[in-house]
């Protein structure tokens, strides 16, 4: 069995809609998959906003397959955009306008129902949205499993997540000819669960899904989770942590695991990457500089930078457990008496009012020192030439002080008293909108975490995503982490996990976890990463002080350790960051599609 004859249509809420990590996923991987299945691939997703008009070229060729598909859709009222989706690859790709069929809502529930009995009534208006998305995509299914749609052709569909599943369960009642592939990326009711019971993986067995997706107000979204993983011919997870989850939980084991991997072109830097290192650490020394060096200065020389990022779930993504372990990072650093100095960035998004007025003043006016400092340079070269020029054979160096005019010199004066201050530097560069209950603001100010000038590790908390266009920063956060010396993230609940993995990309040491998709499957490749730069926390069985204990004794020895040890790992990385090609892994979707041909 082969796919030479077969089409192969990908369905996903994230397609030219970007939500969360599916549509990394999907659109990092659409070089690799491109290069195997060419024309016969076509992406599906929603169409929702128009603006993303701008980034499809639209295909007119009668001939083509999926064209057909796409008229035969418009000559019966549905909104369709079809053509090459302008990313890297450029795929074809068809949106569907879902709100077409608003009308249809309670008869697609009603179906759902009488088939799965799957409750549906209730949800959440995400999940009444996707239900109509599903609907269009099983009028899509029937127009392409028509025979003058494909021919003596096989058609694979390939579902993402429980916002996209629905489609499928819908085509199936109506026994729809064509194979099928479900990939969970997470459990949503395995989300839920990490977030607020103790010790959740040690606990899978005791929980009864039903009743806990009807506590969290999930059991629709659940229901159709489940009952895809069951109905599905080819029913995968993107790890075996997410896998032993799905088994133990809902009871359905899945056939293939379909690891995510990265377009590592996109991040090559090959020889440069010390060169942009350098560039972008020197670009991140200016935030420090605005930031902390109007009430205290530390040598930049001998400061590196850690960070972590991800969606705001504070237990989930092991922000917890990283700011306890950065707590006992600071005390190692002053007892052993450490000359390095540590700055921490969480980047998160969290609702907030605005920039914070006293970040955003000391950053302008340490511009404005800048600025000064040009101006007086310039003077001083100029004048410093015609001293040299004009001046007596064997004359020395004249009194630099003396070619600084008085004016610059006032200015220079009154813009540093400006500058300086007595408050400590922030631990949050925004004014959040619920300062009191966000759980990092409460954490580092009860552990009295808030920069104080004795501290080894500071903190700055940003609570916004890094751009290029962020006044703080001015660099894209791609960039920011090429900058960076660290990435840290010992999640408790990741069932893959990009962030490390971008990390090895770009030549940055990381810590993962054991508890994470990626950590797990790092682990399993049997190969030194530690010695690569890649450090797997060992979560599993341990309490949390143990942990937090375990992860502030790497820190403390990730700098202990020599610049030239750590140039030798960023090399080192971008070398291992080929294992997580999508090259390479692209085989295991391969591998779900081949059986699910072979599926009866």
């Amino acid at each position: 069995m082969n796919t030479a004859d077969s089409i192969l249509v990908e369905v996903s809420w994230e397609v030219c809609n970007q939500q969360g990590g599916i549509y990394t996923v999907i659109r990092s991987k659409l070089p690799a998959i491109q290069n195997v299945w060419k024309d016969h691939y076509a992406l599906v997703g929603p169409y929702l906003d128009p603006k993303v008009k701008a980034e499809i070229d639209p295909i007119e060729d009668p001939t083509d397959e999926f064209h057909k598909a796409v008229e035969k859709l418009r000559a019966m009222g549905f909104e369709v955009v079809y053509g090459r989706w302008l990313v890297t690859g450029k795929p074809k790709v068809i949106l569907i306008n879902p709100d077409r069929v608003f009308n249809r809502l309670d008869n697609i529930k009603q179906e759902l129902q009488q088939h799965y009995q799957i409750n549906t009534e209730n949800v959440e208006p995400l999940a009444n949205d996707t239900l109509l998305f599903a609907d269009v995509v099983r009028n899509l299914l029937r127009v392409l499993t028509s025979k003058d749609v494909l021919g003596n052709n096989n058609l694979i569909s390939h579902f993402h997540e429980w916002m996209s599943v629905s489609a499928m369960l819908l085509a199936k009642a109506e026994n729809l000819n064509f194979k099928s592939v479900f990939t969970t990326h997470a459990t949503i009711l395995g989300r839920f669960l990490a977030m607020n019971e103790e010790n959740f993986y040690e606990r899978l067995p005791e929980f009864d899904w039903q009743k806990e997706a009807r506590h969290y107000g999930i059991e629709g979204q659940t229901q159709i989770e489940v009952n895809g993983a069951k109905h599905a011919d080819i029913f995968t997870t993107v790890s075996e942590m997410t896998g032993k989850e799905s088994e133990v939980l809902y009871g359905v084991a899945p056939q293939v695991i379909t690891p995510n991997g990265l377009n590592t072109e996109r991040f090559a830097a090959f020889h440069e990457v010390h060169k942009w290192h350098e560039e972008f650490k020197n670009r991140i020394h200016r935030f420090t500089v605005g930031h902390f060096f109007h009430n205290y200065a530390f040598d930049l020389n001998e400061t590196l930078y850690f960070f972590s990022s991800g969606r705001y779930e504070f237990k989930n993504k092991g922000f917890d457990l990283t700011l306890d372990a950065l707590r006992k990072l600071n005390l190692m650093m002053i007892e052993n008496d450490i000359k390095k100095t540590v700055v921490f960035f969480l980047v998160t998004r969290r609702p907030t009012w605005s920039i914070n007025p006293n970040v955003l003043e000391s950053r302008g006016v340490m511009e404005e020192i800048s600025r000064d400092c040009e101006a007086i340079t310039k003077e001083v070269e100029e004048r410093l030439f015609f001293a040299a020029t004009s001046s007596e054979k064997g004359s020395g160096l004249p009194n630099l002080n003396d070619l600084v005019g008085d004016y610059w010199k006032l200015r220079y004066r009154r813009t540093l008293q400006t500058w300086r201050s007595n408050q400590w530097p922030l631990i949050v560069t925004h004014n959040l909108k619920d300062d009191v209950n966000d759980d990092v603001l409460n954490y580092l100010r009860s552990k009295q975490m808030l920069n104080s000038p004795l501290d080894k590790v500071k903190i700055v908390y940003h609570p916004d995503f890094i751009s290029s266009t962020n006044p703080l920063f001015g660099i894209d956060y791609d960039d920011f982490v090429r900058g960076c010396h660290l990435g840290i993230f010992p999640s408790y609940y990741e069932p893959w996990g990009y962030t490390p993995m971008e990390c090895i990309a770009r030549g940055v040491p990381t810590v993962t976890s054991d508890l994470s998709g990626f950590g797990n499957y790092v682990t399993g490749l049997g190969q030194n990463h530690e010695e690569l730069g890649v450090h797997v926390l060992n979560g599993e069985g341990k309490s949390f002080e143990e942990a937090s204990s375990e992860l502030a004794r790497y820190l403390f020895n990730f700098v202990k350790t020599s610049k030239r040890a750590r140039m030798d790992m960023r090399n080192k990385l971008e070398d291992y960051s080929e294992t997580f090609d999508w090259k390479e892994l692209i085989s295991y979707y391969q591998q779900a599609y081949l059986q699910a041909l072979a599926a009866e």
